[in-house]
């Protein structure tokens, strides 16, 4: 049986290293400290670094890459949960529960963005529109998902862009499902997307919430299609 004073030294590891990412100090994507800078910093063992983070990615919270060191890939266990169920369910379900969210989202961001907030919303429409005109889906694909989570932090809920940014495979997998389509429309008055950014930008909440059913409708026909 392991010690015990040995099995408390990697529960604390790995309570030291959840409070660090849940509080954003190594962000998704981010690659944490070395191995030997955390023995540093936590004051305990190699060894006993090594199991906190290998508890970690078994949990999938963290991600180790050969050669490269290990990664944030989650937040939370929560959020893993959800990812993975996400993962395998239907698209059509959800793009329904996203119309909840997106509905959600769109109004709060009308009612709570910041001047910073519409700046990085009305960067991401400009590109993806310029992407839909030249015909570039991937990255047409790439703004499209962003500026739908830009929406979701504009909000300023931090539940709502938690769970908003757990469907961000589930949006991404939608959204390239739809880019032919969706690329067709944006030369037309049928994209609400425009609408969308300037209910946001005249803080209007009903008018928000009206093009965010617009945007959902309209990528449920073309999944439909």
């Amino acid at each position: 049986m392991e010690p015990i004073q040995r099995r408390s030294l990697v529960d604390t590891v790995v309570e030291r290293l959840q409070t660090e990412i849940a509080a954003g100090t190594w962000g998704i994507g981010q690659r944490i400290p070395s191995e030997a800078e955390l023995v540093a910093q936590f004051g305990v063992s190699r060894p006993s670094v090594r199991e906190g983070v290998r508890a970690l990615a078994q949990l999938g919270l963290l991600e180790s890459r050969q050669g490269d060191g290990t990664y944030v890939i989650a937040r939370d266990p929560t959020e893993v949960a959800l990812r993975r169920t996400l993962r395998d369910a239907d698209a059509l379900e959800v793009m329904r529960v996203r119309r909840a969210l997106d509905v959600l989202a769109a109004r709060e961001a009308a009612q709570n963005r910041t001047a910073a907030d519409l700046t990085v919303i009305e960067t991401e429409l400009i590109a993806r529109n310029a992407a839909a005109r030249r015909d570039d889906q991937d990255v047409f694909i790439q703004h499209d998902v962003a500026f739908h989570l830009a929406i979701a932090m504009a909000a300023h809920n931090e539940l709502l862009a938690g769970i908003y940014v757990s469907f961000d495979s589930s949006l991404l997998n939608a959204v390239t499902a739809n880019a032919p389509g969706s690329m067709a429309i944006v030369a037309t008055s049928a994209d609400r997307h425009e609408a969308l950014f300037h209910a946001i930008r005249n803080q209007d909440p009903d008018a928000a919430q009206a093009a965010a059913l617009g945007v959902v409708d309209q990528s449920e026909k073309l999944l439909d299609a």
